[in-house]
């Protein structure tokens, strides 16, 4: 079975390190020998911008999307994904891979709306508002006050909505995530969060968020964090991400399920899925306990679905 991953920060560890490979460099668990041990048909790559280089800016939104245009995509391992009559391509099973952007966090984009729309142009297709605490557009999840958007934030989700950029609750503040499904008008992701009623994490989505993303057409990336999986000093396994599937089946979910590994933005790992190529035993593994029609829905169908959906229409651009 071909997959889709959504949500991975290679790119960080190549803006840090320019002289890393893409194809193979042992310091990364994404690279392009693993996408295709791997078999993944789609990767999602986030911009992320660690504080320990400072203050966020928009010079470095831009370092890494030009560590991914020519680094992974003009050098041809990857196929950009950009519009919903791609997704077509990766369905019908053509060969070659496909690689998207994401910004995790606006924090980058210093309070510039106009920046939104040059990130769209540039390729992004994916926004998470915030990472864990507070920038201009919103609370993240670990800022103690809990608010939710500012002004500036809320015309950053009808900037989104227009243009076709889907915007990710991953790392949002409680506050922030019910305030954005009353004010979007379009389906939104939590590209890499887990049940928090199965593994009591901050990042993870309560019962009721999960309903919520069910009932706006939404996607969970199940996430291969081990402490977001699961609490405790005992290696985490592999079958530890199943209670978390069947929970969001349980809220009514199992065809909003599909997986964000957050490989490249961990530096402890789930024993047997350190890195893309293992997805082929964690498809063995689903499959001793799920139908195959469904497992290959988790894998790669559902997003593929949900893309095929959202993502802006080449025949719209005028």
């Amino acid at each position: 079975m071909r997959t889709v991953d959504f949500h991975c920060d290679a790119l960080s560890k190549m803006w840090e390190e320019p002289k890393a490979s893409f194809v193979d460099d042992p310091h990364m668990d994404v690279t392009m020998q693993r996408l295709e041990e791997g078999d993944i048909a789609l990767q999602i790559f986030a911009i992320f911008l660690s504080e320990k280089y400072g203050r966020a800016s928009f010079e470095r939104v831009l370092a890494q999307i030009e560590a991914y245009r020519s680094r992974i995509v003009n050098r041809g391992y990857l196929k950009p994904l950009l519009w919903r009559e791609q997704v077509q391509e990766i369905r019908g099973g053509q060969q070659g891979r496909y690689g998207a952007l994401s910004l995790e966090g606006v924090d980058g984009l210093e309070g510039s709306l106009h920046y939104v729309r040059l990130c769209y142009d540039l390729g992004v297709r994916f926004m998470g508002i915030t990472w864990n605490y507070a920038n201009w557009a919103a609370d993240g999840v670990l800022e103690q006050r809990n608010g939710g958007f500012t002004e500036r934030g809320r015309r950053l989700i009808e900037e989104c909505n227009s243009t076709g950029i889907i915007l990710d609750v991953s790392h949002l503040s409680q506050a922030g995530f019910w305030e954005l499904t009353e004010l979007t008008k379009r389906p939104i992701i939590a590209s890499h969060s887990n049940a928090y009623s199965i593994c009591k994490h901050p990042r993870n989505l309560s019962d009721e968020q999960i309903r919520a993303l069910i009932a706006i057409d939404g996607m969970i990336g199940i996430t291969f964090v081990p402490w977001f999986i699961r609490s405790g000093t005992e290696q985490v396994k592999p079958e530890d991400l199943l209670p978390h599937i069947e929970k969001i089946c349980e809220l009514g979910g199992e065809k909003h399920i599909m997986f964000g590994s957050d490989f490249d933005g961990i530096d402890q790992w789930v024993s047997g899925l350190e890195h893309p190529g293992r997805y082929p035993y964690f498809q063995e593994l689903l499959l001793k306990h799920y139908p195959e029609s469904m497992v290959q829905g988790w894998i790669s169908e559902y997003a593929l679905q949900f893309l095929e959906r959202n993502l802006p229409s080449l025949n719209s651009q005028g």
